[in-house]
């Protein structure tokens, strides 16, 4: 018998939210989506990941009380934006 995962629905439906509407607005979101879906991973999948991403960076934000930097929170994919 496996155990069963347990998640809350509410967080993953707002965090399936926010990484859609970052893949939209956000470059270095969605050169991070773009990089996943070249590599063969579904779409709900690379939402998730950008979500967890996402959800890491707030985490940071939130424990260090510094306000948000897309520079920084983003330093591993900008080789991708200069491409």
């Amino acid at each position: 018998m496996h155990a069963r995962p347990v998640h809350n629905d509410r967080l993953i439906d707002a965090l399936r939210m926010q990484a859609s509407a970052a893949i939209l607005h956000d470059p270095a979101v969605r050169a991070s989506y773009d990089q996943l879906k070249a590599r063969d991973v579904s779409h709900n999948a690379a939402l998730r990941q950008a979500g967890n991403r996402l959800a890491g960076i707030l985490h940071g934000r939130l424990k260090t009380r510094t306000i948000y930097d897309g520079a920084t929170a983003w330093s591993n994919r900008q080789d991708d934006l200069a491409a």
